[in-house]
């Protein structure tokens, strides 16, 4: 299997990639392969003449009917695949979302990030930068934070406060149910709203309306309260983890921290004594905020092995990004460009459960390299 781990340091340190067909299709971090490694079809699917919950599923020529790209094509699609597919993805949709418009909205995206951090709010301590092969050792090689300051004005900011509200709304252990009070439920209902406030936010809804994706604002910021908000289940008990939850805060299954791509929970659990930077591959693109750092560390006992984090960037500005990739490619790499550097992302769709008209929930959403 092919590593994660040279494909985040590609896009880092802008090296230069050998065109690859593999690149396209990155793999999953361990952590997530596990997740979805065996599943049974009754697990994944609802109904096997149906597209429910299907929606861009890879060819299996033992279905009776297909929902991938290409089946209407070949003529194979499930009879429900266009009511139910329809605005899942871009290939096989008159409205497709390009390579070139998800390039050119990232830019807008960037450009409209006002409360990104500035070069003075943030002084990083990258120290001891390894190897990919050394990410295995777990060896703690930075005696100092990562972070020497952050300026914690910028989390006076209704955006960063919203959020930063909702880092104690969960139990990090997978298996362990999330039950939300109507405190936490009205919590989320207020990150939404103050996002949706931003300049950054407002360009990616101008954008997707315009893609025909939403009608109203209101129907996209119910989809994004379902997709990223929405429980469902990774370990043994139902509703025991969620897409914010992954991506922002962080899980700790089988002894390992899964997810945790967050620069403000990093830089608040490290200042609390709880996460311990190991070391870094490498960081970038460009001198300025927001960037990425590939980095390794501890979380209270729990290793993370290489995990990659935009540091700098305001909430509204990962929200969006992830959105983004997550709405235009699921399960797919979303190539984009930030400030004339080329990035990627990679989500995935949790596909054991689903939500609405057979929608899928994010399973998780990260930096990679851009394809060639």
């Amino acid at each position: 299997m092919k590593a994660c781990v040279p494909l985040i340091v590609a896009v880092l340190c802008g090296l230069a990639w050998a065109a690859d067909e593999d690149l396209n299709e990155p793999e999953p971090f361990l952590e997530l392969e596990e997740e979805m490694e065996g599943a049974p079809a009754s697990d994944l699917y609802s109904a096997p003449n149906s597209c429910r919950g299907r929606c861009l599923e890879a060819f299996d020529k033992h279905h009776l009917c297909h929902c991938n790209a290409r089946c209407p094509k070949f003529g194979n699609c499930c009879e429900d695949f266009e009511s139910l597919c329809g605005r899942e993805g871009f290939s096989h949709t008159s409205d497709a979302i390009t390579k070139g418009e998800t390039q050119s909205i990232s830019e807008k995206i960037y450009r409209a990030d006002t409360n990104k951090a500035q070069e003075e709010d943030i002084v990083l301590n990258r120290q001891k930068c390894i190897s990919p092969s050394e990410a295995r050792d777990q060896v703690d090689r930075c005696p100092e934070p990562l972070f020497t300051y952050v300026n914690e004005k910028l989390f006076s900011k209704p955006t960063y406060a919203a959020f930063i509200n909702l880092l104690d709304n969960y139990q990090r252990a997978v298996g362990r149910g999330e039950h939300f009070t109507a405190q936490q439920l009205a919590e989320q209902d207020t990150f939404l709203s103050e996002v949706m406030k931003t300049a950054v936010m407002k360009e990616l809804y101008g954008f997707l309306h315009q893609q025909n994706r939403y009608s109203t604002e209101q129907e996209f910021v119910n989809d994004l309260k379902n997709m990223w908000f929405g429980l469902y289940s990774r370990g043994k008990e139902d509703g025991d983890s969620g897409g914010f939850e992954h991506v922002f805060l962080g899980e700790v299954k089988k002894g390992k921290v899964s997810g945790f791509h967050n620069w403000i929970h990093f830089y608040m659990q490290e200042k609390e004594g709880l996460v311990d930077y190991y070391s870094h591959i490498c960081d970038g693109p460009g001198d300025s905020y927001p960037r990425v750092l590939a980095l390794q560390f501890s979380w209270d006992g729990y290793y993370k092995e290489v995990g990659s984090a935009f540091i700098g960037s305001s909430p509204e500005f990962e929200f969006a990004l992830y959105s983004l990739c997550f709405i235009a490619r699921p399960g797919k790499v979303c190539q984009l460009s930030l400030g004339g550097h080329p990035l990627a992302i990679q989500t995935y769709t949790w596909d054991k459960s689903t939500y609405g008209n057979g929608k899928k929930y994010i399973a998780t959403a990260y930096v990679v390299s851009p394809t060639q």
